[in-house]
C-alpha cells in the first residue's frame, strides 16, 4: 500500500505540472549510477513493505488465536485433562501461547507416570518453556530487524545518490562553461529527488519497527506470565498427588 501511495503521489505530482516535478524527464537525465539508486531504494520500500504485511498479519492471528485459546486450555486445566489441553493447544498453531503452553506440558506429561514427581521434574519443565519462549520470540522477531536497517540505511542511500547527482550537475556545467545556477539547476533538482524518496522509504520503516517492538513486548509478557502461572500449576498438581498418597 505504501508503493501504492508512493506511485500515486508522483503521478499526482506529475499531473499537477509543477515545475521541476516531470519525474519522466528527470528519470531519463539521471545518471546511471542515480538510476541504480533509486531502484534499490524502491527494492528496500517493497521488501519493508511485505515485511509489514507479513508480520501485521501473523501478529493479528497470533492475538485472535491466544484469545480463544486461554480460556479453552484454562477449562481443561482446571478438570486435570493434560492431554485435552494438549490437543487444544494445537488446534491453535499460530497462537504464541499455544506454542509455549504446549511444550511445557508435554514435558511434563512424560513425568506423569513416575511414582513421584520431583524437583527437577518441574525444573526440566521450566526450562521447556524457556526454551519455547526463545523460539517463539525468534519467530515473532523475524523480518522486524531489516526494517531498522532499511530506517537507518535508506536516507544515507539516498543522499549517497545526491552527492553523485550534484558531481555530476557540476561536471555538466564545466563541460558546458555555462556559469550560474541555471546550468545546475536541473541536475541539482535530480539529484535531491533521491534524497527525498529514501527518506519516504526510511520514515514508514522506523514508524513500523518500533510499533512491532512494542507488540512483541507484549507478547513476551504474555508468554513469560502464561509460563509462571503453569509452573504454579504443575507445584500444586504435584502437591495434590503427594498429599493423596499420603
Amino acid at each position: 500500500m505504501l508503493l501504492q501511495m508512493q506511485v500515486w503521489a508522483f503521478m499526482l505530482l506529475q499531473e499537477a505540472g509543477a515545475p521541476g516535478w516531470d519525474f519522466r524527464h528527470l528519470w531519463e537525465q539521471m545518471g546511471t549510477l542515480a538510476k541504480c539508486v533509486v531502484i534499490v531504494m524502491f527494492l528496500m520500500s517493497a521488501w519493508s513493505i511485505g515485511v509489514m504485511i507479513d508480520r501485521i498479519m501473523a501478529y493479528n492471528a497470533a492475538r485472535k488465536q491466544s484469545r480463544q485459546f486461554a480460556p479453552a486450555v484454562a477449562g481443561a486445566l482446571r478438570e486435570g485433562k493434560l492431554d485435552e489441553a494438549i490437543k487444544i493447544a494445537d488446534r491453535y498453531k499460530k497462537s504464541h501461547l499455544a506454542k509455549v503452553v504446549v511444550a511445557g506440558l508435554q514435558e511434563f506429561q512424560a513425568h506423569q507416570g513416575a511414582s513421584e514427581i520431583s524437583g527437577e521434574e518441574i525444573e526440566a519443565s521450566k526450562r521447556a518453556l524457556e526454551r519455547a519462549e526463545a523460539i517463539v520470540h525468534a519467530e515473532l522477531k523475524r523480518g522486524v530487524s531489516a526494517l531498522a536497517t532499511i530506517g537507518s540505511t535508506a536516507p544515507f542511500v539516498g543522499l549517497f545518490g545526491t552527492v553523485v547527482g550534484i558531481i555530476n550537475a557540476f561536471k555538466t556545467m564545466a563541460a558546458q562553461k555555462t556559469p550560474g545556477i541555471g546550468a545546475i539547476a536541473g541536475g541539482i533538482s535530480e539529484a535531491l529527488v533521491t534524497t527525498a524518496i529514501g527518506l519516504f522509504v526510511a520514515v514508514p520503516a522506523v514508524w513500523m519497527f518500533n510499533y512491532f517492538t512494542g507488540r512483541i513486548d507484549a507478547f513476551d509478557v504474555e508468554m513469560g506470565n502464561s509460563s509462571s502461572e503453569l509452573v504454579d500449576y504443575f507445584l500444586k498438581r504435584t502437591q495434590a498427588r503427594a498429599g493423596v498418597r499420603k
